[in-house]
């Protein structure tokens, strides 16, 4: 017997002990999960389909797994402004193996979620001391974490800022963001050594050729 069902957006043709991926669910490694949208079951020629989904008809998965898909990269650019955008992004995914395919409104067994339970119980009493230990000796460097994470990347010069919106492809939004980061003057910006091109890159939304060619501009302005 198979079903089509429907989860995340996504139609999966599935039998029992079937192993899929599918977009994340909340849900422990073990548990049982119920799928109820079921837009078609058969066996062999003879198939029903619902309208949209199948009364009665339940498909429960056992949760093999949790984590993530490969990384897809989004890169953006607008010509001759200046302006590159990249943007990683990893699907969260279940891996889950199919258990039954109900129909007719029979309830599902529940076994495999009860045993996961008393695994998950036994496991957090064994855990409990070590993760108190780990959290005790992890306090500190979170805490130095943090603080290194709410300092600026640079120092910032006394005396009047500059108008960063000057150079051609900052704009009021970058300039702002810039300020926070302890840019403030055209003479920082034309002194930035690739190493702190690389630091920009690295944290902040701004490209390095981006930066680069901020540089660039920055050092004839600073003349003036």
């Amino acid at each position: 017997m198979f079903a089509v069902i429907k989860t995340g957006g996504k139609q999966y043709r599935v039998a029992a002990n079937d192993l899929l991926k599918i977009e994340k669910l909340e849900a422990k490694v073990g548990d049982i999960v119920e799928i109820g949208n079921v837009l078609a079951h058969g066996e062999g020629e003879n198939v029903t389909f619902g309208a949209p989904f199948v009364d009665g008809a339940l498909v429960t998965a056992e949760v093999v797994e949790q984590g993530k898909n490969r990384t897809v990269i989004a890169f953006k650019k607008r010509r001759r402004q200046n302006s590159r955008r990249k943007i990683g992004h990893r699907q969260l995914l279940t891996t889950v193996r199919i258990a039954e395919i109900l129909l007719g409104g029979a309830k599902p067994a529940k076994k495999a979620a009860a045993k996961a339970e008393a695994a998950a119980v036994e496991a957090k009493a064994e855990a409990a001391p070590k993760e108190a230990k780990a959290k005790k000796e992890a306090a500190p460097k979170e805490e130095a974490k943090a603080e290194a994470a709410a300092a600026p990347l640079f120092k910032a010069p006394k005396g009047e800022p500059d108008d960063l919106t000057v150079i051609k492809g900052i704009g009021p939004v970058a300039a702002k963001d810039l300020n926070e980061q302890g840019i403030i003057t055209f003479a920082q910006l034309a002194k930035l050594s690739d190493k702190d091109v690389a630091k920009i890159d690295e944290h902040m939304p701004f490209s390095a050729d981006q930066i680069k060619d901020w540089r660039e501009q920055a050092k004839e302005l600073a003349k003036k």
